[in-house]
């Protein structure tokens, strides 16, 4: 057993030892090992992470976009050196395949390009004579200090591509509370950061537990919170920060359900339906653990499904051969096989099980093999709540409506799916789907980064979503100057209308 790292806070550019007496394991899932432990740091180390940032907020907010843009040019050229080592570390911690792991870097990646363009995207709105010899002019600044709180399942994506690019693109500084069970990526994107010449303080990573991560929701510095994580605790976090006056998205829960019509190609819809539910051991906001499909292709696609399902190659993370990878914990397959078994209990049929998955020479590793209900019925939890592992529910419908009916009742709306080849029901499902991002054949429908996560109902709290667009006006605020300059005329006037300049 290799020695275990302990792992450091990074405040104001330095690695620092904390104070506590509090560490918390994290553990390599392909293996069982613990291979690290995290601090829970202080109150007082929140403190001074946050006063870190609000140090550096002058100075930084004060940098030319263009200047902050070089530096995020910096950063995406060590991003592509260091691809290697960073899927690894996200392999090795969270237990993605190598694939999974590296789109994960991957999709950090692609936010930081976005932010790299952030001359352009601060670019305001202006008009000359927008009343009689008075121009507007609409300026986008930043705010100050945010928080973001990050959950396991994305320890590159989320940290590192969906909070910091655009928020210190925009000019703020950021504190994050990287995920206990999953730090260490973070950590490693930080020395890239400290690297590429960001200047100390403008980011700085802590890692803690829920009570000390209070601090962030009600310290009068911090001016929003970006979250991913459960429903329960996105809406304490928007009620929480919404009432200390922050700005707040919390992206939280998913159940994305995929209506398959008759018309669907059997094998192609089955191959996208397994990339989808299986993908990342089923660990994503975005994965598709219900399928509606309809009645007179049930048995087809639900055969076609279990033998695709057989055939995934089950292993460990950083072997390039492996499928599918572990879940992030031992207590984390637990909670899913008491969900599995949940579902015998409701009268659902599992027609393949996967719960005593061994994978040879990993034994102690934190596996379950693909798991699939068939005949689920609404009501059923199987179905219906987020289970966040490789088990997938499939319903059955007598056709279109039925099946967008069943779909659009369920509470949580990030993402929804058809497959079909009419247009017509594709049209519809576009149209009339709850879902916030909506996939036509294509079972995981995450936008790529200039387009925002666009999640709706249980799933997203806040008014701005993170990325795109959306993004730079969550980190940014608006002000409009009007001006206007006296002729000899205007100098000589004793008198100004009371709605002078703005009618």
């Amino acid at each position: 057993m290799s020695e275990i790292q302990r792992l450091k806070l990074f405040i104001n550019g330095q690695w620092v030892e904390s104070k506590t007496d509090k560490y918390m394991p994290v553990y390599n899932p392909s293996t069982g090992e613990q291979i690290a432990e995290t601090p829970c740091c202080t109150k007082d180390e929140v403190q001074d992470a946050i006063q870190a940032a609000k140090n550096a907020f002058p100075a930084w907010s004060a940098t030319p976009p263009i200047k902050r843009s070089k530096i995020l040019f910096k950063l995406r050229d060590l991003i592509v050196e260091h691809m290697e080592e960073l899927t690894y570390s996200v392999a090795l911690e969270n237990g993605k395949v190598w694939a999974e792991a590296q789109g994960d870097v991957l999709k950090a990646l692609e936010p930081t390009e976005y932010a790299c363009g952030i001359p352009n995207l601060l670019m305001g709105e202006s008009l000359m004579n927008a009343s009689t010899g008075y121009d507007t002019v609409l300026y986008r600044e930043p705010l100050g200090v945010f928080a973001g709180i990050v959950p396991f399942n994305f320890p590159a994506m989320i940290p590192m591509g969906w909070m910091t690019p655009l928020c210190i693109a925009c000019g703020n500084t950021i504190v994050i509370k990287a995920a206990s069970m999953t730090p260490m990526t973070a950590m490693k994107f930080a020395e890239l950061y400290k690297q590429a010449g960001l200047p100390d303080g403008v980011i700085n990573i802590i890692t803690c537990s829920r009570h000390e991560s209070e601090l962030l929701l009600t310290d009068p510095t911090i001016r929003g919170i970006t979250f991913v994580g459960s429903t329960e605790v996105g809406r304490h976090i928007y009620s929480t920060a919404a009432a200390s006056g922050k700005r707040v998205q919390a992206l939280c829960e998913a159940k994305n359900h995929a209506l398959v019509l008759e018309d669907a190609p059997i094998e192609r819809t089955a191959a996208g339906i397994i990339n989808a539910s299986f993908g990342c051991a089923g660990e994503r906001c975005m994965a598709l653990p219900v399928v509606v499909v309809q009645e007179s292709i049930a048995d087809k696609l639900v055969e076609a499904i279990v033998r695709k399902a057989k055939d995934i190659k089950v292993g460990p993370a950083y072997d390039k051969t492996s499928g599918m990878g572990p879940v992030v914990t031992e207590a984390h397959r637990q909670s899913i096989l008491k969900r599995i078994q949940m579902g015998i209990d409701e009268g659902a049929k599992l027609v393949l099980d996967g719960r005593n998955y061994v994978v040879e020479g990993y034994e102690n590793g934190f596996y379950l093999g693909p798991t699939i209900f068939d005949h689920v019925k609404p009501g059923m939890s199987v179905g219906d709540t987020e289970i966040f592992g490789p088990v997938l529910a499939i319903k059955r419908v007598k056709d279109f409506e039925e099946g967008l009916a069943i779909m659009n009742a369920n509470p949580f709306a990030n993402g929804s799916v058809i497959f079909t080849q009419n247009g017509y029901y594709a049209r519809e499902f576009m149209r009339r789907t709850d879902g916030g991002m909506v996939g036509v054949n294509v079972g995981i429908p995450v936008p790529v980064g200039m387009f925002p996560f666009n999640g709706h109902k249980l799933s997203f709290f806040g008014d701005q979503h993170c990325l795109g667009k959306d993004g730079v006006r969550f980190y940014t605020e608006s002000k409009v100057v009007t001006t206007r300059w006296f002729d000899e005329e205007e100098m000589k006037k004793e008198k100004v209308d009371t709605w002078d300049g703005t009618i």
